[in-house]
């Protein structure tokens, strides 16, 4: 990534297999009690919330060092304290020091990448991505109206299936710290290839 120089507070919410890209949103429905704190303190403040994923399961998990500050673009508040959110994406960060808070969620100081114009792929990367997208959903037996996934333009549908996949954390991670759209299709591609594979009951083999 290209960091731009620019040094930031940021609120984290660590989160395995949530992926956020610029450009695109992200819904999540906030339960815990310190994450609510945490919708409540960016709504009155600048509605920033950096996505990051954990790289372990110690308590407090370590974090990665590359997320995505989204930007809380709609929220409703529930009558029990819990909020639905939809964040967009705004910007990817590297992580450069968690700081010491008494908030009962995580702030670090980030670094936020400048971010570009939107990329596109060569015919043939996009029409590769589009034939295992398609081998990939009958593998699942995802049910993909394809006529709308045609109509993306490929930044969304390179992203977007990079969010929804059920790739595991690191793969996952790989993907958001991709430099170029190319470098994330050709791994989108990968992944679905090896997440896909059929064993010998013709079964899915996810590992």
């Amino acid at each position: 990534m290209t960091p731009s120089g620019k040094i930031t507070r940021l609120s984290v919410f660590p989160l395995a297999g949530a992926l956020l890209f610029p450009r695109m949103h992200l819904p999540l429905h906030i339960f815990e009690p310190r994450y609510r704190a945490m919708v409540s303190d960016a709504l009155v403040r600048d509605r920033r919330i950096g996505m990051i994923q954990p790289r372990d399961a110690a308590n407090p998990p370590g974090l990665f060092e590359i997320g995505c500050v989204g930007r809380i673009a709609e929220v409703e508040a529930l009558d029990d304290g819990r909020f639905d959110i939809v964040l967009e994406g705004l910007a990817r960060f590297v992580i450069r020091r968690e700081l010491d808070v008494t908030t009962p969620f995580r702030q670090v100081e980030a670094e936020l990448e400048a971010v570009g114009d939107i990329e596109v792929l060569a015919m043939a990367e996009r029409a590769a991505l589009e034939i295992e997208s398609r081998r990939f959903a009958d593998v699942l037996g995802y049910a993909v109206d394809w006529e709308s996934v045609s109509r993306l333009d490929d930044e969304s549908l390179v992203n977007g299936i990079a969010q929804i996949a059920p790739f595991d954390a690191a793969s996952k991670q790989a993907l958001l710290e991709a430099d170029t759209l190319a470098e994330r299709s050709e791994l989108v591609v990968q992944l679905m290839q090896f997440y896909g594979r059929h064993d010998g009951d013709d079964e899915v083999t996810l590992q």
